[in-house]
């Protein structure tokens, strides 16, 4: 086992399917043609796609004052996670990266990025002995009273640490985010809508061993955690990962077959 943590370059951008199409086309699509321009760009490190569940969502457990259900109109379907091999990189990647907005169109109706400072999103592989069997999302809105400084302790340092330690949890990632500003990501003919009240600060990906794990994780931690999340935290919104899809690792160009992408 270890607990070594290392820190990355990452963004995150939420993901909306078009409403005029079956969802499951555009996920498909999106794990088609679109996911291989993204995979194309040159200085990726790392680039996943999670597909998030359409029913299996708003479940971290309640509070008072703590927002844990998701409104309809704001449930994400998916994430693109793009890690950077260098500070560069966005730059070497930019003819695949205007592709990519001349393509998004064709299968979202809204997209949201989120970053945070280079190198400062975590990755913690917690055992090298079991094989990550689920993941969820968790999404965090920091309350507007809260500085800064004190919500990103509480996600990169103390929630992170405490997760490292839990029994049957396989895996981490988090990432705080700056300021978000629609000029980030402002793609041609597809929504950028963000109201400040629905503004997201943080996000954790948490691998599970199995579901036992899983369950007991929420069952059992997780109202415990909330006794210092309210403090700071004023939404807390879960999502199950369906299925983690793959293009890059390590700098590597994954070869996924037609039916890994849409199974």
């Amino acid at each position: 086992m270890t607990k070594a943590y290392t820190n990355q370059f990452s963004v995150s951008i939420l993901l909306w399917m078009r409403e005029d199409k079956p969802r499951q086309e555009g996920m498909n699509y999106w794990a088609g043609s679109h996911a291989d321009i993204i995979a194309a760009s040159p200085g990726l490190l790392d680039y996943r796609q999670q597909h998030l569940s359409a029913t299996e969502h708003s479940f971290w457990p309640t509070a008072t004052g703590l927002e844990t259900d998701i409104k309809p109109d704001r449930r994400v379907d998916g994430i693109a996670e793009v890690t950077f091999d260098n500070l560069l990189s966005p730059i070497a990647g930019r003819k695949q990266t205007a592709l990519a907005f001349e393509d998004e169109v064709n299968v979202f109706r809204r997209t949201l990025m989120h970053m945070g400072f280079p190198y400062s999103s975590r990755w913690l592989t917690v055992s090298e002995d079991r094989t990550t069997q689920l993941r969820d999302v968790l999404y965090f809105r920091r309350r507007d009273e809260v500085k800064s400084g004190a919500f990103k302790q509480l996600i990169n340092q103390d929630l992170f640490a405490t997760l490292a330690t839990v029994d049957g949890v396989t895996e981490l990632r988090s990432q705080v985010y700056l300021p978000w500003h629609k000029a980030t990501w402002d793609t041609p003919n597809v929504a950028h809508d963000n109201p400040q009240s629905e503004h997201l600060h943080a996000s954790i990906i948490i691998g599970f061993a199995n579901q036992e794990a899983r369950q007991a994780f929420y069952q059992e931690l997780a109202p415990k955690l909330n006794e210092d999340l309210v403090n700071l935290v004023s939404a807390v919104h879960a999502y199950h990962i369906d299925k983690t899809l793959t293009f890059v690792a390590d700098g590597q160009r994954q070869n996924l077959s037609s039916q890994e992408r849409t199974n």
